[in-house]
């Protein structure tokens, strides 16, 4: 069994622990809070991540390190410079090889299915980013200097995905409460939702052995649906009436923003859902061996983790 250093606890680093643990490996899983599952195998570790001597002293021996920190939306253009040039400092001075949590964003406003070879051109200040964070650890692995991979996924969904979710806290428990859902784009465009778990599987699968170093993969992800087909399957599995969705007044959207910087960061984001945003994945499903967790499964063991939250709130 082998070392492996997880920096970022959120929704995808606690999953991929959970993965690993189970595994029998060794984990560390480093956030400022310290925070994680508690599990045997599992050292949860306070530290900042931008830190870079004192993450290359956590990572010292470790066989991979997972990037999977999510620094909060408005902050992305002071936050991610610091964070990966620590995380890839720190690969490169242990030897570990480096497995990088991407998105979509890198690609420019789709007109087809996106698949990782897709030129990088992306429309919007957060992409540019991304596409950086992911251009400088691909230079220093054609350089020799450390392995790099990175695994992208549309937007997720499942146990664990709160109020970053678009199929989180403001479409779960209304629902469930028999309200009517408001959606930041158009709800019937066909748009990839990829579940948190198989996210954690593919960034774990992508860093064994040696067959992804060097590109980027998707995430295996499930067919497209619309944000009305997704809330009327979830009523059904729920037993509940369908209580529909409306577009929120793109005026409102942009109204809202002025209030909360979450909201105003989705305004440069709003192209992915006023038109088809849709993944292909059959590249990493045949190179890595993994298929996505069929969409009714994903979407009852989601209900079942809201019920469980929201009856301990109560």
């Amino acid at each position: 069994m082998a070392k492996h250093v997880i920096a970022g606890a959120g929704q995808v680093g606690s999953q991929v622990a959970r993965l690993l643990a189970g595994q029998g490996h060794e984990v560390v899983l480093v956030s400022r809070s310290g925070s994680g599952p508690d599990l045997p195998g599992v050292r949860r570790v306070a530290a900042d991540v931008s830190d870079r001597e004192r993450l290359t002293a956590l990572t010292g021996g470790a066989a991979v390190l997972y990037n999977c920190v999510n620094p909060r939306y408005h902050e992305w253009a002071r936050d991610w410079p610091p964070l990966a040039a620590s995380l890839l400092g720190a690969a490169e001075t242990t030897g570990a090889g480096y497995v990088i949590l991407g998105n979509l964003y890198v690609y420019a406003a789709p007109d087809r299915p996106m698949r990782e070879d897709d030129p990088l051109d992306p429309p919007s200040a957060k992409g540019a980013i991304r596409v950086k964070v992911w251009r400088d650890a691909l230079a220093a692995h054609e350089a020799g200097r450390v392995r790099v991979t990175e695994v992208r996924g549309s937007d997720y969904f499942g146990p664990g995905c709160l109020d970053q979710s678009h199929l989180g806290e403001r479409l779960v428990p209304r629902v469930l409460a028999g309200k009517s859902v408001s959606f930041v784009g158009d709800p019937g465009q066909p748009h990839s939702w990829t579940y948190v778990p198989d996210v954690a599987r593919t960034l774990v699968a992508a860093g064994e052995g040696d067959r992804a170093w060097g590109r980027a993969w998707h995430v295996p992800t499930n067919e497209p649906m619309t944000v009305r087909e997704i809330t009327g399957r979830l009523s059904a599995l729920a037993g509940v009436p369908d209580p529909g969705v409306k577009a929120m007044p793109h005026l409102l959207l942009r109204t809202a923003g002025v209030f909360s910087p979450m909201l105003r960061e989705l305004e440069e984001l709003r192209y992915q859902f006023v038109r088809p945003f849709v993944l292909d994945s059959a590249a990493s499903r045949a190179a890595l061996g993994i298929a996505p967790t069929p969409m009714d499964e994903a979407l009852a063991e989601t209900l079942a983790w809201w019920r469980d939250r929201l009856a301990s709130a109560a």
